[in-house]
């Protein structure tokens, strides 16, 4: 678990013959890509894919259907070749090329013997094209040369027309035997060129992979550099300190199989540049580290947000998405790409969007899942309720104490019940929403209300968790000054403004009863009165002392900008003035400190400082806001939800009989087309990039800064040619 959360630390070696397991660096940045020393390798891979390029393309025109398309993964996966075995496939597929080629001039050069039709080859493209055959009659020897050269102009060919019967047809049986002739010579050919192309299936792919893996080989050696004595190649490269002993054991391996009388040999040496970020997944995290790092690659041993992700993001998808139909529906998809994981089709699709949607299939299985959870507790599937418990409304006590009767029924459109009255209300509902919400005429009232303050609930808590991350990142890097000076007054500045809000509104949950609702004071004037230092007398107290309170923690908040703003350039210059003023007087003579003080650069420092404030500061206030779309989305999707079982189903279910039965049928085909294309594929994803928003935004700029690069050893899965499946 410590791995998802931190990065592995790294380290860079230099040593003889690095063989795997490292991110290559170029040791040779002054040599000109043509004049490395394994340049002529590679061009020589090159000239053999071009070879190959021509073979594949030789099949694909093929006339056998079965060679149509692209090529099987080879199996077994053939490792790298040996020099002499580049040979031997250089010259293998060279020999094949050429006889593919001889072979096809050869049924070219024959086409233009076979036997008029009805539908024959054209000789400048191999279509198949309607033939005309026409006889000229003329009369002398100048008339017969203008039309020979008329016939050569359009290149027909032209055959003398003897005039004798028996001339004719002693021509026709030669012509006849001919062309008994080149069919056999022509099926033998075909043949024989079925035969080559055959081969060309079997042994392509092997080749392709083989040639590939070589010149990615080939390629890292050329960033390598040779010894003095030329005898060994020295490289540089990043490798996880957990894969040192695998790398030690690989490089034994590798100078035992090639018989090589220098040991290989590595060691770990200090570096000043930043290490590259290494990241281990497997099919379930890969989907949220690409949510991740799509904002960023993480910096060096920072706080990895996929960790959290996990959970935040279906969760924060799910609040503005909830239903239990749609969630089930989207999870019974993510469940059956997940069990067909393993077959081919789906591994090696070429569609695109289906192959983004595969790679995310756990994060789609928890978006539905978590759907199904939110939506139980709005109690709502397919903008249905469901009533799995008995409601904590009655009608009955409303009639017994003769609040309501018949007279009031028939006068009054809607009523209200009173949750005062003893018996209307007996308790809470045992999970989510009252169904009995659902035919209440101030529905969205409420759910207005309870959706809008849980949304600024969440919001506050999640980007108070996201700066409290920040601090394990200051531990880190040995940066404890910054949790005094950075970390403690945003806080203080979050909670002192926005914790509070949240206290008030959960406070006056638990404090004011039913009865009390009705003088039940305005928490948003309370806010705009805190900040503004005034008093309602019109809008009560929600405690003893609130003023006092409230001014205090506007105070407090007020304080921890200029902290913020001043505290940490003010520390730094000072610890940069104390550290080089004992450096220079230990080291260096009294001309040069001055000269020295002035490299730490004071304005770009506050500068920084202060737009990382004013940053902070003003996020706060638009970061709450932005995640009232939790409450907007939630309420779309329900609407959007309601309209489509109102305007299409109902109207199903209205007929009756077996007009009914094929109405219904229609309905419901056309109900289930309009959920899966709006309210799944277009809602699904409108929720998906409003919560993509929320966490790259609103939670990861508290703490991440995302500007790493990734660690990408060498790996032949990587470098060969992404057509070939490895």
């Amino acid at each position: 678990m410590y791995t998802i959360y931190r990065r592995l630390r790294m380290c860079i070696l230099y040593g003889s013959r690095i063989q795997c397991l490292s991110c290559f660096s170029c040791l040779n940045p002054n040599v000109n890509a043509f004049q490395r020393k394994f340049v002529g390798e590679v061009r020589r891979c090159e000239e053999l894919e071009k070879t190959f390029n021509y073979l594949e393309q030789e099949i694909n025109r093929s006339r056998s259907p079965h060679m149509r398309g692209p090529l099987p993964p080879p199996c077994p996966m053939p490792s790298a070749p040996q020099p002499r075995e580049l040979s031997t496939i250089e010259e293998d597929s060279e020999r094949l090329a050429r006889e593919l080629k001889d072979v096809g001039e050869a049924l070219t050069c024959s086409s233009s013997e076979r036997p008029i039709g009805v539908f024959l080859d054209d000789q400048r493209n191999g279509e198949m094209v309607q033939w005309t055959v026409f006889l000229i009659s003329y009369w002398g020897e100048q008339i017969g040369q203008k039309v020979k050269k008329i016939c050569d102009c359009f290149r027909t060919q032209t055959f003398a027309y003897p005039e004798s019967t028996s001339e004719r047809e002693d021509i026709l049986r030669g012509l006849q035997g001919s062309i008994n002739d080149i069919k056999v010579v022509l099926t033998q050919t075909e043949t024989f060129l079925q035969q080559l192309l055959v081969r060309a299936v079997a042994l392509l792919p092997q080749w392709r992979v083989a040639v590939q893996k070589c010149k990615a080989v080939e390629m890292v050696l050329n960033l390598c550099s040779p010894s003095v004595t030329d005898k060994c190649l020295i490289a540089e490269a990043w490798c996880p300190v957990t894969k040192l002993p695998e790398l030690q054991s690989a490089l034994r391996e590798g100078g035992r199989k090639s018989g090589s009388g220098v040991d290989s040999f590595y060691n770990r040496l200090p570096c000043s540049k930043p290490p590259p970020t290494l990241f281990p997944v497997n099919s379930f995290t890969s989907g949220f580290q690409n949510i991740v790092e799509a904002y960023g690659v993480a910096n060096y041993r920072e706080v990895n947000p996929a960790l959290f992700t996990i959970i935040t993001f279906p969760f924060l998808f799910a609040v503005m998405f909830g239903d239990m139909g749609h969630g089930l529906l989207m999870a019974l998809l993510a469940l059956y790409l997940i069990l067909e994981e393993k077959d081919p089709k789906f591994n090696n699709s070429s569609n695109e969007i289906f192959r983004m949607m595969f790679g995310g299939r756990y994060l789609i299985l928890l978006m539905g899942l978590f759907s199904i959870y939110t939506g139980a507790i709005y109690n709502e599937c397919f903008s249905r309720g469901v009533s799995p418990f008995s409601s904590g409304w009655h009608v009955e006590p409303m009639f017994k104490i003769n609040r309501w009767n018949a007279s009031v029924l028939a006068g009054t459109p809607l009523l209200a019940m009173d949750p005062v009255v003893p018996g209307v209300f007996t308790n809470p509902y045992p999970f989510g929403i009252d169904p009995v919400w659902g035919m209440a005429n101030n529905k969205l009232t409420f759910l207005n209300s309870y959706k809008m303050k849980m949304s600024v609930i969440m919001g506050v808590i999640h980007m108070t968790f996201g700066v409290c991350l920040s601090s394990f990142n200051y531990v880190n890097r040995g940066q404890i000054s910054n949790i005094f000076l950075v970390l403690i007054p945003e806080l203080l500045f979050m909670l002192c403004l926005f914790g509070y809000l949240v206290f008030m509104v959960i406070f006056k949950w638990i404090i004011f009863t039913p009865d009390q609702s009705k003088s039940a004071p305005s928490i948003l004037i309370h806010f705009i009165d805190m900040f503004l230092f005034t008093e309602n007398a019109g809008n009560q107290p929600l405690y003893h002392g609130q003023t006092i309170v409230q001014k205090v923690l506007v105070v407090l908040a007020l304080c921890s900008v200029p902290v913020l703003l001043f505290g940490k350039p003010t520390f730094e210059y000072i610890t940069h003035k104390i550290r080089l003023r004992i450096f220079i007087s230990l080291i260096l003579p009294p001309p040069l400190p001055l000269l020295l003080l002035q490299t730490f650069d004071t304005a770009d420092v506050y500068m920084h400082q202060a737009i990382h404030t004013i940053e902070y500061c003003l996020g706060c206030i638009s970061n709450t806001a932005s995640y009232l779309r939790l409450w907007a989305l939630s309420l779309a999707h329900s609407q959007l939800s309601e309209v489509l079982w109102v305007m299409v189903m109902r109207n199903g279910v209205k007929w009756q009989g077996y007009t009914g039965s094929v109405a219904l049928f229609v309905v419901f085909a056309f109900f289930a087309l309009l959920t899966v294309a709006i309210l799944l594929v277009m809602e699904g994803l409108s929720a998906f990039l409003h919560a993509l928003r929320l966490h790259w935004v609103e939670f990861q700029n508290k703490f991440y800064g995302g500007s790493g690069y990734k660690l990408s050893p060498f790996c032949f899965t990587s470098l060969i040619n992404a057509s070939v499946p490895i």
